[in-house]
């Protein structure tokens, strides 16, 4: 489609998801749930009287969209004011960690083993799906494997009460109120009861962790019970995530990308996304895939470095920006990547990581960003975030200064800064 498409998760800030039966529950997560219960049989009385003084307005507001009353008495009656949802939405950690070591965790020998066990239990399903919407089997079960560890963690939040209380208290409000209309009309569809829409904190539900506008849009019901259940229906699960990706421009039977080698003297401000190019093209540029077999044929592809030029490099194409639009995070999008080709049976990663690289913390990017600014290489304002403007700037001052301009930042390069 070609209005925005909406991600089903919100980045890769979301907290983790909740188990379908209780059983699959981890310790840790039963734990959390009871510190959850306290912290909120503690809340401030006049936060909570407040709060249904705004539910009372926003009930009106929803009959007004055509909500029906017994829709709205089933989903808002007895909704609760959750300050755990709001300080988990006011959190924002420090550190990031780097790429590497979210792959680490995210593509372990666990997962992998658990998605191959997965995709034999499931084989027949996700086939059907790869069929229908021409996304491999081995790409929907990776996206299970990330979003909610194969359903052992979609969340233990009602997704009603996380989205009226951020949509009352959040740092979203006007976001988090259109979701929770697009969760009522979920319910009025009768695809699932209240007490079984659960999620994280920040509303994203079920084992692909589908926020409700997305589901409204891209769920679908692929057991054809006439219901749509990301919760407890895995036919349900592997349809709706393979419809998301070919509605976000999935090109069956291209890869997401290739692991490539780059020439010496490469040029890193093609290092972007948005500098496309055809595989021919950068072939005659001298990119070349590890083992020497031709690149894969893509009509418009990028080069991407998500550690620099001491890191991997990968030739991506339009599947790649596809997994984007499921989550808009390179590490992500690559994640997916490199577990479904490894549950495929397909090589990893194979060039190393430049594991001796100290990260920066949010501070610490955003002091590189206004001494870059300082300086005249203009990034925009400081934000702690590491975008293609603050990569142009950074590459021009390590142009300036005789280093590999690769837009990668480090402590090394924020100490040549302060100094």
């Amino acid at each position: 489609m070609k209005r925005m498409l909406t991600p089903p998760l919100l980045m890769a800030l979301l907290a983790g998801c909740q188990a379908a039966p209780p059983s699959m529950v981890p310790a840790e997560a039963r734990d959390a749930a009871t510190m959850v219960a306290v912290a909120d049989a503690a809340q401030p009385a006049a936060a909570a009287a407040n709060f249904q003084d705004w539910l009372s307005r926003f009930r009106r507001e929803a009959r007004a969209e055509g909500i029906t009353e017994s829709t709205l008495a089933r989903a808002l009656d007895g909704l609760r004011y959750r300050p755990r949802v709001i300080e988990l939405d006011r959190s924002q950690p420090e550190f990031v960690r780097p790429i590497w070591q979210y792959l680490d965790s995210a593509v372990s020998a666990t997962r992998v083993a658990t998605g191959r066990e997965r995709l034999a239990e499931h084989r027949a399903t996700a086939r059907e799906m790869e069929r229908r919407y021409g996304v491999p089997a081995e790409v929907i079960v990776a996206i299970w494997g990330i979003e909610s560890n194969y359903g052992g963690n979609f969340g233990d939040f009602s997704t009603l009460e996380a989205l009226a209380t951020l949509a009352y208290d959040g740092r979203r409000r006007d976001f988090a109120r259109t979701e929770l209309l697009a969760a009522l009309r979920i319910l009025e569809a009768g695809d699932i009861s209240p007490e079984r829409m659960i999620g994280s904190w920040a509303g994203a539900m079920g084992h692909t962790q589908f926020i409700p506008s997305s589901f409204v849009a891209y769920a679908v019901d692929g057991d054809g019970d006439g219901r749509r259940d990301i919760w407890g229906s895995i036919p349900d699960v592997m349809a709706s995530t393979a419809h998301y990706l070919d509605r976000a421009g999935w090109q069956a039977g291209e890869p997401w990308g290739v692991e490539v080698r780059l020439p010496e003297g490469f040029d890193y401000a093609r290092t972007e996304l948005a500098q496309r190019l055809s595989s021919a093209e950068w072939a005659e540029q001298d990119v070349r895939t590890l083992t020497g077999a031709p690149l894969p044929d893509f009509a418009a592809a990028a080069v991407i470095v998500p550690a620099g030029a001491e890191g991997p490099a990968f030739l991506v194409g339009r599947n790649f920006r596809a997994i984007l639009r499921y989550n808009n995070a390179t590490s992500y999008a690559l994640a997916v990547g490199v577990l479904s080709g490894e549950i495929a049976g397909r090589e990893g990663v194979v060039q190393a990581w430049p594991r001796e690289q100290q990260p920066l913390s949010r501070g610490q990017l955003r002091e590189m960003q206004r001494l870059l600014n300082a300086r005249g290489f203009e990034v925009g304002a400081p934000d702690g975030i590491m975008g293609p403007n603050t990569r142009r700037g950074l590459r021009a001052f390590q142009d300036a200064i005789g280093v590999t301009p690769d837009g990668f930042a480090t402590l090394a390069l924020l100490e040549r800064l302060r100094r």
